[in-house]
């Protein structure tokens, strides 16, 4: 049972997935620190000073001025703002996903077809020079 184990776990695909899965998490981590770090504050400025991060709605009938001070008291809250920026986690992600396949597709197109260098006799239907005016095997006179 462990050289079974071990033969699936050595194989291509699965280490290749297991690369991609780490790499993927990295680059999750990344954007979503480029989302809470770098885009959500310009953006929480032009609204009026928003910090998205702390936008959430109060379900347990008592007030509490944020988000944080809501969680320390163990109210009930719909946490609307980060839900933003999973979103645009998200939106960000999918973008550069799509963006990577398209130019793996690009890469992985088949070159064009060359130019047939022979063509079919009417009269024999066998294989002959493209440029001939005559077929060698029957010696019929082709037309172009």
């Amino acid at each position: 049972m462990f050289k079974e184990f071990k033969a699936f776990v050595m194989r291509g695909n699965v280490v290749d997935m297991a690369i991609g899965i780490i790499i993927g998490v990295a680059f999750g981590k990344i954007v979503t620190s480029l989302v809470n770090d770098v885009i959500m504050p310009p953006i929480g400025l032009l609204l009026g000073k928003i910090d998205f991060a702390n936008l959430f709605i109060n379900i347990s009938g008592q007030a509490f001025p944020t988000l944080a001070a809501a969680k320390a008291a163990g109210a009930a809250t719909i946490n609307y703002g980060m839900f933003i920026n999973t979103i645009i986690d998200f939106i960000i992600v999918a973008f550069v996903i799509f963006i990577i396949v398209r130019q793996i597709n690009k890469l992985k197109k088949p070159a064009p077809a060359a130019a047939p260098t022979t063509k079919e006799c009417p009269f024999c239907y066998s294989a002959i020079s493209i440029k001939a005016t005559r077929c060698p095997n029957c010696t019929s006179q082709l037309t172009k």
